[in-house]
């Protein structure tokens, strides 16, 4: 569920757009930060799966990092087809 929904959005972007994870959570969750708070923590965790698979980039401070070593506020975005 919160992969297909990551991937959705992601594309829905449209090409060099990023996303907010948050907003994966609350479209998942509902509105109320109580709903969607406990989401992002999984959510985290597919996007790492994402990416180590190639599906998804993670950005921080728009430039891209290593899946398994990030700290902090981030955004996700399709790869890049060139």
């Amino acid at each position: 569920m919160i992969e297909a929904a990551l991937l959705r959005t992601i594309a829905a972007c449209g090409p060099g757009k990023t996303l907010d994870p948050a907003e994966v959570a609350r479209e998942l969750g509902g509105p109320h930060p109580d709903q969607w708070g406990p989401l992002m923590q999984p959510i985290r965790r597919v996007a790492v799966a994402l990416a180590e698979q190639g599906r998804v980039i993670i950005l921080r401070k728009g430039k891209p990092v290593d899946p398994r070593d990030f700290k902090g506020v981030y955004r996700l975005a399709a790869p890049r087809d060139d």
